[in-house]
């Protein structure tokens, strides 16, 4: 009976998380100038973003007492393209393979839009998962039979945390911040991955790293001539959490033709030109490694971008929840606290949130909501503010704030789980790396396709070069060429990309973004058909 409980409940536990259906506000496309953006007019932000007609949207709910004339002017400018239009259709063509299998020339859709693990195959870390299920129901902590279905340090594990949880129940609000002994766990993480000093009171446990990012923005955003310098292309999370507090979208552009490059010069240049339109930049956003575009920053530029900020009185937005995805021998990730620490800079000197997440890595645990940031070089009086802010929201979910906890703190050589856990995540990471590569090579076979290096993350963003005749039926059907692309791509094949113009991109440039999720076997076959695709829809748009 006891272990067909547990069968049950891993089962359970292993349930692949299904995609919500995405509510896309959409609205006339535009592209982004190569230049800084303010939010005063109304089309600003969605000069970023990629979406189609809405002619519709307006008349379709005159008869409610809301409508989209009279709700918040800045939920309308916030899009969200990785669950956009060409999501929505898939979920559509999803239920129409349910209904009625074989109306469509694919048998599945895959999901290459989102970094969603679970969704694809991946399995859980057996260690992560035995705690939780212990954390759940501590009374199987005392039974007989526990120390044969679970391993000795997930037990030891468990008994600790449950011992730090208010009540000893995971039904129970926390401390705002999370629970103060999960947050010792993350610091003694943090400083044993840096070689420097973590204080758990600089650090918040929120509901994986969306939370903390919207945290700051609010924080910081007074009106739209506060500004928040973005990587192009970004994702979409800045853009549409500037859009909903007010800001405006300072974009800096990384260069592709040296790998996605960030340089300094561009930063400066930028944010220049926004102090000229009447912007206060108030902070900087460097996602390393990079997304979509998957490149590992030098120790050496991020020494520049920490010294620039010092010197601009920027806060720094360090958004690291792929901190853990790192694909070539010769790229290593290193934590910008670190760096900053490195060069004498302490608390007085520069401001920083350090972003992370559960929900990347080689653990994939989207749906358990668990992350952090660590905050340092605030004021005692700017502190009290952002704790007020994370308890309004009470407590961040305790399944996440354990397995925050978990990841920084994951079992050490002679621990039982230990060879259990080298193997799962060696395995998930290497995978990864080979399924990267073999797409890379797959892109870059593809005519009018580039595609660089996927340093780290888990996406591609390959550049196409499209015919003038599909742009042309791209803007005859009122929507971006590289979303047409998709779009087509999709009905063809199932598969299932975001446009690059959701991410932002040098205008006059299009491209896309894939994941490397899919199981390893099936990237063979995604490869097949995004190459016939490809050559088929060429030859119908050539010249």
């Amino acid at each position: 009976m006891a272990l067909s409980f547990f069968m049950r409940k891993s089962s359970a536990l292993r349930f692949r998380n299904l995609f919500n259906r995405s509510i896309a506000v959409l609205h006339n496309q535009h592209q982004i100038p190569h230049q800084s953006i303010t939010s005063s007019s109304s089309s600003s932000l969605s000069r970023f973003l990629s979406s189609s007609s809405s002619s519709s949207m307006a008349s379709s709910d005159s008869s409610f007492p809301v409508t989209v004339h009279n709700i918040n002017p800045k939920v309308l400018k916030c899009e969200y393209a990785v669950r956009g239009e060409v999501v929505t259709i898939a979920q559509q063509l999803q239920e129409d393979l349910k209904a009625k299998p074989g109306t469509h020339p694919f048998d599945e859709i895959i999901y290459c839009n989102i970094g969603n693990p679970q969704s694809l195959g991946q399995l859980p870390i057996t260690f992560f998962r035995e705690v939780l299920a212990l954390c759940d129901i501590p009374s199987v902590l005392e039974k007989p039979e526990t120390p044969a279905l679970f391993s000795s340090d997930a037990i030891e594990r468990a008994w600790s945390i449950i011992d730090a949880i208010p009540g000893q129940a995971t039904g129970a609000y926390s401390h705002s911040q999370g629970i103060k002994g999960l947050r010792d766990t993350i610091a003694k993480g943090i400083e044993a991955r840096d070689g420097f000093p973590a204080n758990p009171n600089d650090i918040f446990l929120t509901d994986g790293a969306s939370p903390a990012v919207h945290m700051m923005m609010q924080l910081l955003l007074r009106s739209e001539k506060d500004g928040i310098l973005c990587p192009i292309p970004q994702y979409p999370l800045y853009s549409a959490s500037i859009a909903l507090h007010g800001g405006s979208l300072v974009p800096y552009y990384l260069d592709e033709a040296t790998g996605w490059g960030l340089e300094v010069k561009e930063l400066k240049k930028q944010l220049e030109a926004a102090k000229k339109s009447g912007i206060s930049v108030r902070a900087l956003v460097v996602i390393n490694p990079g997304n979509p575009t998957g490149q590992v920053l030098s120790e050496e530029n991020q020494r520049d971008i920490v010294k620039f900020c010092k010197t601009e009185g920027l806060v720094l937005l360090a958004d690291e929840v792929y901190q853990e995805n790192v694909y070539v021998p010769e790229k290593k990730f290193h934590s910008f606290k670190k760096v900053a620490r490195s060069l004498g800079f302490g608390d007085n000197d520069i401001t920083l949130a350090s972003f992370q997440s559960v929900s990347k890595g080689y653990y994939g645990e989207c749906g358990k909501r668990g992350g952090y940031m660590e905050i340092t070089g605030f004021s005692a009086e700017v502190r009290e503010q952002i704790y007020k802010m994370a308890s309004v929201n009470l407590c961040s979910n305790i399944s996440g704030q354990i397995l925050a906890s978990l990841v920084m703190s994951p079992p050490k050589v002679g621990d039982e789980s230990y060879e259990l856990y080298r193997a799962e995540r060696d395995g998930i990471l290497s995978s990864l790396a080979r399924r990267a590569k073999t797409l890379e090579e797959a892109f870059n076979k593809l005519e009018g396709v580039t595609c660089n290096k996927a340093e780290g993350a888990m996406y591609l963003f390959p550049q196409i070069k499209l015919p003038q005749k599909a742009i042309d039926a791209a803007k005859a059907a009122k929507t971006a060429p590289d979303n047409f692309y998709c779009r087509n791509l999709l009905h063809a094949t199932g598969v299932v990309v975001v446009p690059g113009s959701g991410f932002g991109q040098v205008p006059g440039t299009w491209h896309f973004r894939c994941t490397i999720l899919p199981q390893e076997e099936k990237i063979p076959a995604i490869v097949n058909r995004i190459t016939e695709f490809h050559k088929k829809f060429m030859d119908q748009y050539r010249k």
